[in-house]
């Protein structure tokens, strides 16, 4: 086992990073029935000289109350927050590519984190306290892959049996799946270059389990596409729900319902993947959209068809991650968006 490269606890709070006058869109509301927020553009109170980020990649909320933050900035991969804002500790690994976060609670009860780094192709799962406990062997050195084949993993989720289950998003498109041990057992998927084919990905950037039904299934982000696609465990196809004009990023399963956030979106009349169009866009249990923070209202045609989806105000650039609190709170992360950190949105509806 390694221990981590540096690990920082701050004792006492930092000032507030924003200037005293409120940004464009602080204080305001968004979304939809239900589903409406205050945005709080100064929740974190971390300070961009002493802790500085590059992308605010992904979040996620222990046990514990304390949320976890993950970014690609190597002075401090992990920062570590209170709800109210305040920045508690922070710790690193060192990765430049850091990308994914996936908490994982073991039958034992204690958890563990699995980050992932495009660069490297690194996968480790590690304590809440930055501590490798193991590093999943790379996809060119266990049989995974020919010397050929790109590999840039994306993201990780567990099954019930304490298989792992990596995305390679950036690389060839597999969803890989190993054992516990970090043993390499079996893959699915491939890059796909055609609209629609239910079997591979034009972009798998995400992938969670999705255990709201009558069995567990592999949920995985086809973001090129504008869809969820779920799987069995052993990667047959099962249904796939169509998000016109959203490029979304990993799928966050809170309760009965799927939050994610939109990295890319487009305008009215041109539909192509642009940047600083992004959202938040969140399902209910029967895969309808619900709500749009950031966006437009979700419509359905008379006989169920959702229409194309867009930026409603500019409150976000690039929704790269939507972390859930215990109170229904939302944390956004965002990518390529003038190194900002996460935003929360308070529930009001």
């Amino acid at each position: 086992m390694n221990k981590l490269t540096r690990r920082t606890v701050l004792a006492a709070p930092l000032l507030a990073t924003q200037s005293k006058a409120a940004p464009d869109f602080h204080n305001s509301t968004i979304g939809h029935g239900d589903f409406r927020y205050r945005v709080d553009l100064k929740w974190s109170q971390a300070d961009p000289a002493k802790n500085p980020v590059n992308d605010c990649h992904e979040m996620v909320q222990v046990s514990d109350g304390r949320l976890f933050l993950l970014t690609n900035q190597p002075l401090n991969n992990i920062l570590i927050y209170s709800v109210a804002g305040k920045l508690l500790e922070t710790w690193t690994v060192n990765f430049r590519g850091a990308h994914g976060l996936t908490l994982h609670k073991e039958a034992s009860g204690k958890e563990f984190l699995y980050l992932t780094d495009t660069g490297t192709g690194r996968v480790i799962k590690t304590t809440l306290t930055g501590e490798i406990v193991l590093e999943l062997p790379h996809a060119q050195k266990c049989g995974a892959y020919p010397a050929t084949d790109t590999y840039s993993p994306t993201e990780t989720t567990v099954a019930p049996n304490g298989d792992i289950f990596v995305a390679d998003g950036y690389g060839s498109q597999y969803i890989l799946r190993f054992d516990q041990t970090g043993k390499y057992l079996s893959k699915f998927g491939g890059k796909s270059t055609q609209p629609t084919n239910p079997a591979r990905f034009m972009q798998a950037h995400g992938v969670t389990l999705d255990t709201r039904g009558p069995e567990p299934l592999l949920l995985v982000t086809e973001r090129i596409r504008n869809e969820f696609q779920w799987f069995t465990l052993d990667g047959q196809p099962r249904k796939s729900v169509y998000l016109p004009g959203a490029y979304v990023s990993r799928p966050v399963i809170a309760g009965r319902n799927l939050y994610s956030g939109v990295c890319f979106g487009m305008f009215q009349h041109d539909f192509r993947m642009w940047q600083n169009r992004g959202f938040v866009t969140i399902l209910d249990e029967k895969d309808r959209v619900v709500s749009n923070p950031g966006g437009q209202a979700p419509a359905y045609t008379s006989d169920g068809h959702l229409q194309i989806m867009l930026q409603d105000q500019p409150v976000f650039r690039n929704c790269h991650d939507v972390c859930v609190d215990t109170q229904g709170d939302l944390y956004v992360c965002q990518w390529a968006s003038g190194k900002v950190y996460p935003y929360k949105l308070h529930r009001i509806g």
